[in-house]
């Protein structure tokens, strides 16, 4: 897991020498392997390694718990720790939706470069999502490596990956109770999905995941051909082709506030 973790923050130059990393921790099992794989990388790397964790609030005695578990490990090795807490309240978008919100609003005050532990299931997950929702290449892309300051150099790790690097490294994670439920989209795809799809592809998360890089990659090149049209000129507009006139007709929209 480590030299894939690796491989993914030296190909998107994640980080540089001197940076202060800090890992997203919830206390569950990617999340701990996401903050042990940074600090045994980061005399390699060069960084500060740091966590964040953040209290939503909204499991009562469990949430206190997965605070207090993130809290003591960080204790033990010496690592420092940031802690945020909230109560957060569904809104339009739902609960699910409204507790990510309010914590990446606390990872965005930090100072530094803040990783996330999502994997290649989570991006094969989310492809899925998009894909169901109905999405165009920019969904099916799922899950950048890079947005600004934020990391996930987990992307190629598989949660199989995740769970023996743990074991071998004998770090303890605890689990979230509402993972369990199929109250949300995500956790029925990976419930009941994801294994029917495994059945007929063991590497479905890798090879969906890798799919998505590829999108990723063609959808950056024709973003890049719309902006050299000119938006002004209706001519040019009308005689290019569809995915270079939507994606630039998109720009000019949102240039102008719609």
């Amino acid at each position: 897991m480590q030299s894939k973790m690796l491989a993914a923050i030296r190909r998107y130059e994640m980080v540089q020498p001197g940076d202060t990393v800090i890992c997203a921790v919830s206390g569950g099992a990617d999340s701990m392997a996401l903050l042990w794989g940074m600090w045994l990388l980061k005399e390699k790397l060069g960084i500060t390694v740091e966590a964040a964790h953040y209290n939503h609030n909204l499991r009562s005695e469990e949430s206190d718990r997965d605070a207090e578990f993130v809290t003591k490990f960080c204790d033990f090795h010496d690592i420092r720790l940031h802690l945020g807490s909230g109560n957060v309240v569904a809104g339009a978008k739902g609960l699910e939706a409204a507790a990510r919100d309010a914590r990446y609003r606390f990872l965005g005050r930090l100072s530094g470069t803040i990783a996330t532990a999502h994997t290649a299931d989570d991006n094969a997950e989310t492809v899925l999502m998009h894909l169901i929702r109905g999405t165009g290449l920019r969904g099916l892309g799922g899950i950048t490596p890079k947005s600004d300051r934020l990391i996930r150099p987990m992307l190629d790790v598989t949660r199989a990956q995740v769970e023996e690097f743990l074991n071998e490294n004998y770090i303890r994670h605890i689990e979230d109770s509402s993972n369990a439920t199929d109250a949300y989209l995500r956790n029925r795809l990976r419930h009941h999905v994801m294994p029917l799809l495994r059945s007929e592809n063991p590497s479905i998360a890798t090879g969906l995941s890798a799919a998505a890089q590829r999108i990723r990659q063609d959808a950056a090149l024709l973003d890049d051909l719309a902006g050299k049209l000119d938006r002004q000129d209706v001519n040019a507009l009308r005689s290019a082709p569809g995915p270079l006139r939507r994606r630039a007709i998109e720009g000019l929209l949102r240039e102008n506030g719609f």
